[in-house]
């Protein structure tokens, strides 16, 4: 688990802290064009680093994507704290 926080945590760590949100067809079209390795999954949100930003929806499903589905524990944009 800590290792998956981790990796979720670095994805953003090359974002700002601007996050971009979706409607489900406009972020399954901004996956086709980014072509992210890795979608992320916290609680109802999936989201993945592009362009220096978090682009997220509330509005997918694990079922939508081709692409491997990390399951996070936590999303912030808040600094580091254990």
């Amino acid at each position: 688990m800590a290792e998956t926080a981790a990796v979720a945590a670095a994805a953003v760590a090359v974002s700002s802290s601007y996050r971009v949100k979706f409607r489900r067809k406009d972020f399954l079209e901004l996956v086709d064009i980014a072509k992210p390795k890795i979608i992320y999954h916290v609680r109802r949100m999936h989201f993945f680093a592009c362009d220096g930003f978090a682009m997220y929806t509330f509005e997918c499903e694990n079922s939508d994507f081709r692409q491997k589905v990390l399951e996070a524990i936590e999303f912030s944009n808040q600094p580091w704290a254990e």
